[in-house]
């Protein structure tokens, strides 16, 4: 009687999480995360070192040392682990590299819970912990300073700069910042007007995020990126800390827009937890956002 009891409140819960799930698809949210990774690829490039330069790392004879390339992960850098019944996505950080979907998003709002391990490596041992959400991200993988992503935008997620901005390769944005200074970087303000930041801006390739809101340590923070248009929000556990624009590309001195493209979660020297990773279409900005373009 005992086991059977124990089988029922089993399979109740079961049913309960399955409910709750299919209430939120119905509602048009799409899970990314299942335990067979079957809705992302991977790329893996080099173990860099302090000493990294952003050239194609060499051996000892000076010969060109091979990236580890698309889905071939020997040293087991991209996990799949559970917490309570949900798939986490666990990255090592060991080697540089990403996960990215297998789809191209556009006009989208993304929900990412991320929480950080207590693992670093070289070239980042005695510094914060670090990854990253790089959305719109197009080409072939290996085209930023470290040899490990897409052409991309990126969302920072790092210990005390969760909200940051950083162009990956050949990008550019404008956020409502601070004016920079001397050797300060912008610094975003939602009231501010917005600064062209990234490829071609007198004002560098990083903005620092407007508040720090992150969860403590050992709990998760609710990561937010919602992208309409050529418009994008970065929201960290429910606070706006970037209002970007004008997302693009520079080519040969002239822009073109990007507005579109996959999602890729980084490996960056510092071990990090990934769940609940959904996203839903959207139709227009949510209202609520609407005034922190006008």
């Amino acid at each position: 009687m005992f086991k059977t009891k124990i089988i029922t409140l089993f399979l109740l819960v079961a049913l309960c999480f399955t409910g709750c799930k299919r209430e939120q698809e119905e509602q048009g949210w799409k899970y990314l995360l299942d335990n067979n990774m079957s809705q992302w690829g991977k790329y893996l490039s080099y173990k860099h070192t302090t000493d990294y330069n952003g050239s194609i790392p060499t051996d000892s004879l000076g010969n060109a040392i091979e990236p580890l390339g698309y889905d071939n992960d020997p040293e087991g850098v991209f996990t799949m682990t559970g917490e309570n019944g949900e798939p986490v996505l666990r990255v090592s950080g060991e080697r540089y590299g990403c996960v990215f979907t297998k789809e191209e998003f556009e006009n989208y709002h993304l929900k990412v819970k991320v929480k950080w391990g207590d693992k670093k490596w070289t070239p980042r041992k005695d510094k914060l912990k670090d990854t990253g959400i790089l959305y719109h991200s197009v080409g072939d993988s290996g085209k930023d300073y470290w040899r490990a992503w897409m052409l991309s935008q990126e969302f920072q997620i790092m210990e005390g700069h969760m909200g940051d901005y950083w162009n990956i390769a050949n990008t550019a944005v404008d956020i409502r910042a601070f004016l920079p200074e001397g050797m300060m970087n912008a610094v975003a303000g939602h009231e501010q007007p917005f600064l062209p930041i990234g490829t071609g801006s007198e004002y560098g390739g990083f903005c620092l995020r407007s508040i720090d809101n992150e969860s403590k340590q050992g709990e998760w923070t609710q990561m937010e990126l919602i992208c309409f248009g050529d418009k994008s929000l970065h929201i960290v556990n429910g606070k706006v800390v970037m209002v970007l624009q004008n997302s693009r590309y520079v080519e040969d001195g002239r822009n073109y827009p990007l507005t579109k493209g996959k999602i890729q979660l980084q490996s960056e020297a510092a071990e990090a937890y990934f769940k609940d990773v959904k996203i839903k279409n959207i139709e227009a900005l949510p209202q609520e956002y609407v005034a922190y373009f006008n």
